[in-house]
């Protein structure tokens, strides 16, 4: 394989990454337009956005097993015209059953594709001699961004939701076609390379699931991130609004700036280093916000949550995709699918909790989580291949 060809491919995948965060993106920041224009109320939208995460879930557990029979080459270009397609609905609804199917395509086609890019990203990585998982993941936040800048515009121009979203479907169909013959096919063994006298063994359930409880536990503490820091500077420490917006901002670009950071770090320290000292950063980080009377410290400590969260989640989808190369795509679906629901469970735990205790206090449950990665990293430390011996030889 050339050097050319893993570099493109690399390059081909980082778009994949920010289209999806784009588009994700996108929806985020139209959701008061869509909620209004279907007169729905916040309840019934938080139902349909569980229909969206189950969506999701049943999207990557679709992908994986279709990424290994058919590669990740053909797929994920599929997937992205799947995802451009799906953005167009949800400005289209004007009632809440149609939402909810709108919902249930735009779910599935980002489900989809967030297997089928993290599984190429794998592919990708194998042909570099150091890890380059983190950076493609830092595209998905750089995607985000540039979301949010396309709402504001647009938003503030008052151009039609429906406008928006189908202009942004149609942009991102037309590149990921485009972008798709840059990809490349996974290096899967034959039959014949693999040892004559047994077959390869298949790597344990236990470790795929621990791989996977992993996850769920990091993206967990991430979501809660996601949608109480700012209500925790603005309920607990007395901020305003826009000084609350602050809470979000220092974890977002501390998580970004991290990921591309750490694909460096984890070339000279390993990935269970990563895991197990970025979990400790990130327990510490959150434990400062739980105790801090000070707004700025909060904030510093929502910084540190950020950057020790940063580099874990694509060690663990890395470590899933090389534990078989013939089911690659099925082990990270797995994982991938496990990390997706402490995603969508954290913001709604931490919730149901704030009923009972405060805010601050309720935020000890992912500080607790964090010690999983701690206790646990050693699952990424990477395994002797069996030996191989080919008739001959």
């Amino acid at each position: 394989m050339t050097t050319a060809l893993p570099r493109a491919a690399r390059v081909a995948t980082w778009i994949y990454f920010t289209l999806n965060g784009f588009a994700v993106g996108l929806w985020v920041v139209h959701i008061p337009n869509v909620e209004r224009a279907t007169g729905i109320s916040h309840s019934a939208l938080g139902g349909l956005l569980l229909v969206l995460g189950a969506a999701a879930f049943l999207g990557m557990q679709v992908a994986g097993p279709l990424a290994d029979r058919f590669g990740q080459r053909k797929l994920l270009p599929a997937a992205g015209v799947l995802l451009g397609a799906a953005l167009f609905l949800p400005g289209l609804a004007e009632s809440w059953w149609a939402l909810g199917l709108a919902l249930l395509f735009f779910g599935f086609g980002n489900g989809t594709i967030d297997v089928a890019m993290n599984s190429h990203a794998v592919v990708v990585e194998r042909a570099y001699p150091r890890p380059i998982m983190a950076s493609f993941h830092a595209m998905w936040s750089i995607g985000g961004a540039f979301a949010a800048v396309v709402g504001a515009v647009t938003l503030g121009a008052e151009v039609p939701t429906a406008v928006t979203l189908s202009v942004c479907g149609v942009f991102t169909i037309v590149v990921s076609l485009l972008t798709g013959r840059f990809l490349i096919d996974a290096d899967v063994p034959e039959p014949e390379e693999t040892t004559s006298s047994a077959p390869a063994a298949k790597p344990s359930k236990k470790l795929v699931w621990l791989l996977g409880a992993i996850a769920f536990a990091m993206m967990l503490a991430e979501g809660v991130a996601n949608d109480w820091a700012a209500l925790h500077a603005e309920d607990v420490l007395g901020t305003s609004t826009s000084t609350a917006a602050f809470a979000y901002g220092s974890f977002a670009v501390a998580m970004t700036v991290g990921r591309f950071a750490t694909d460096r770090v984890a070339a000279i320290v390993g990935p269970v280093a990563i895991v197990r000292y970025g979990a400790a950063l990130a327990g510490f980080g959150l434990t400062l916000v739980v105790f801090s009377p000070w707004v700025w410290l909060a904030f510093t400590g929502w910084a540190l949550f950020g950057l020790g969260l940063s580099g874990s989640v694509p060690q663990l989808f890395s470590a899933a995709g090389n534990l078989d190369k013939r089911s690659s795509g099925a082990l990270m679906a797995r994982v991938v699918g496990l990390g997706y629901v402490g995603l969508l469970a954290g913001p709604a735990l931490i919730g149901g909790l704030a009923h009972w205790i405060p805010l601050n206090v309720a935020f000890l449950v992912p500080v607790a989580l964090c010690l999983l990665g701690v206790v646990f990293a050693n699952v990424l430390a990477p395994r002797p291949e069996p030996a191989v011996s080919v008739s001959g030889r």
